[in-house]
């Protein structure tokens, strides 16, 4: 008799631990690194770089899908924004230009904007669910009163019968954004316009 209530105690015990698991919030620490090759544009020009969050909110969605779940998955803006400048200096300067933080008149500018960050629950089918992954950045090119303007929208289609942990969620929305960083820099016109 006393094993049984052992038993169901652990039982109960499991079943709380894995519904707290199921409702606990994420707070992903991203680190975005773009891996594509950039094209040559600069002589050593100074650009001035601006990285920036654009989002309503930090909240990128909830685990379970459901928009009243206490299961949110956060992105903190003051985590994310300084690796997504330091990334765009990066491929400023594979690209031959000198970027720098300080602004200047009559000296170029590029302003990297995270737009979107979205993570959501898609098709549910017996035994596999599936989350749905969107994010937009922009990048404004300016230069001696012109302007061009590029959105890079990547997305991403994850089905899971065991729903993500935080680490795996990390891994997608990295590789998420990643992906829009190489869009982004690989886009020719950028270059062109800050090298005029």
């Amino acid at each position: 008799m006393q094993r049984r209530h052992v038993l169901g105690a652990c039982a109960l015990l499991l079943a709380t631990g894995w519904l707290a698991g199921c409702s606990s919030p994420h707070y992903l620490q991203l680190d975005p690194k773009r891996t594509a090759q950039v094209p040559q544009s600069g002589n050593g020009q100074a650009v001035t770089v601006t990285a920036v969050d654009g989002r309503d909110s930090e909240v990128i969605g909830t685990r379970t899908g459901s928009a009243m779940s206490t299961a949110v998955i956060t992105v903190n803006a003051h985590e994310l924004v300084p690796r997504l400048q330091a990334e765009a200096e990066r491929a400023l300067r594979e690209m031959g230009f000198t970027p720098t933080a300080e602004q200047a008149e009559g000296r170029p500018s590029l302003t990297l904007t995270l737009d979107h960050l979205g993570y959501e629950r898609g098709k549910s089918r017996p035994v596999i669910d599936e989350a749905r992954l969107e994010s937009v950045l922009i990048a404004e090119a300016t230069n001696d009163g012109n302007t061009y303007t590029g959105t890079y929208t990547s997305r991403r289609t994850q089905s899971y019968a065991v729903r993500p942990g935080k680490e795996a969620n990390t891994r997608m929305v990295n590789e998420l954004l990643s992906d829009g960083l190489d869009r982004a820099f690989r886009d020719p016109e950028l270059g062109q316009l800050l090298a005029r």
